[in-house]
């Protein structure tokens, strides 16, 4: 990772702070971005701190001309790019027949488009220096979970559009990635929109028990390192893959029993 560029999508708080530090305690220089400023700056100064090269660029992917503006500023600073680590993301909890469709649209525009508009002006950048492309996904990309169909959607919607692209780059030298981490401590959840839009505040999960982002961030570094296609990180997110494709209704049953035990859990 030594003088590498790596730009992280949404990394003022969770995995895409700790992939900041990550990866910029191994040898790179970061560029961070994120649509708070205060919490932007905060984050650049922790990393400078520890001696790590950054920049801070404050953006919304969900905007194609941040996007554009995130990797032209990368280049302007830096030179070159070598991994765009598309982390930037929002969840959201509500059943679909009482949701207000402006959620799903919220959450495709960040998780997924916000991916495609980085990439894009990334990836030229990335042909050149034969680097990675990396999607921060979910076990909801191989398996939708009901109470949260757009964030399901839109992760599937992220993995298929980076499969095709590492598809069309195989023979390029581009390394694309998609990384699940399972449940993970982050602020992901109390940021989760519910069925009118609004922040639901409280996550419903037991965060004291999950993988710490940290651990998270240090896994994606070392599959970055290996150019791994994919990584899929709990065990309980391997067991939902491997049943869902095998045995597809008992999954149904199973991931319902699941989010059906949440805390203040639609289903109820």
């Amino acid at each position: 990772m030594k003088d590498k560029v790596v730009v992280i999508t949404g990394s003022t708080s969770g995995i895409g702070k700790a992939c900041a530090f990550a990866f910029g305690e191994a040898g790179a220089k970061v560029v961070i971005s994120g649509r708070d400023a205060v919490k932007l700056k905060s984050t650049a100064d922790e990393l400078t701190q520890k001696g790590i090269i950054c920049r801070a660029v404050q953006s919304d992917v969900s905007q194609e001309a941040d996007a554009q503006n995130l990797i032209s500023e990368t280049i302007q600073q830096f030179g070159k790019l070598d991994i765009l680590i598309n982390n930037a993301g929002i969840s959201m909890r509500a059943l679909f027949q009482n949701l207000d469709l402006a959620v799903i649209k919220q959450v495709m525009d960040i998780n997924f488009y916000g991916t495609v508009y980085a990439t894009k002006y990334a990836l030229p950048y990335i042909l050149e220096s034969k680097g990675s492309v990396i999607g921060i996904s979910s076990i909801a990309g191989y398996r939708g979970l009901p109470g949260r169909t757009g964030y399901s959607a839109s992760k599937f919607a992220m993995q298929g559009f980076l499969e095709a692209l590492r598809t069309e780059v195989m023979h390029q030298g581009v390394h694309v990635m998609v990384a699940c981490p399972g449940f993970t401590a982050s602020n992901i959840r109390n940021t989760a929109l519910n069925a009118q839009g609004n922040v639901q505040g409280e996550s419903p999960r037991a965060e004291e028990k999950m993988m710490t982002a940290e651990e998270v961030a240090t896994r994606i570094l070392k599959a970055t390192q290996k150019r791994q296609r994919e990584v899929i990180m709990t065990t309980q997110g391997k067991l939902t893959v491997f049943l869902n494709k095998w045995l597809p209704g008992l999954t149904d049953k199973l991931v319902y029993n699941v989010m059906a035990k949440e805390k203040d859990s639609p289903f109820k």
